[in-house]
């Protein structure tokens, strides 16, 4: 069983930065895809960012040219460096994982973290 565990989140000031992390475990072989949604109080989840196995990114317009998804295959692991926040970012964040190979199946559909809790203050 694939688990995904975020971790980064936290308070900051507007005009500040965060880094989130999402490690994803058990016996993976590829993720076809990794990314980042996010849900406000009162909102819907909505996409943030999106990387596939190959490199290929997707951003949000409301994040575009202050977030940066990135991942590393090696460790299946995502990260979302978000800078010049603002208090509009506040939402929980949720780490999404999309087409995951293991060593006993496959699986075409999403997986999703806990979430971690990102607030910006104005």
């Amino acid at each position: 069983q694939v688990q995904l565990v975020e971790s980064g989140g936290g308070l900051v000031q507007a005009g500040g930065s965060l880094r989130l992390s999402c490690a994803a475990s058990g016996s993976i072989v590829s993720i076809n895809a990794m990314g980042w949604y996010r849900q406000a109080p009162g909102k819907q989840r909505e996409v943030v960012a999106m990387i596939t196995k190959g490199g290929t990114t997707d951003y949000a317009d409301s994040v575009k040219g202050r977030f940066t998804i990135s991942r590393d295959n090696t460790k299946n692991t995502v990260y979302l460096q978000m800078n010049g926040l603002k208090p509009e970012d506040t939402a929980i964040y949720y780490c999404n994982a999309r087409g995951i190979l293991s060593k006993d199946y496959y699986y075409s559909g999403d997986s999703w973290g806990q979430g971690t809790q990102v607030t910006v203050s104005s």
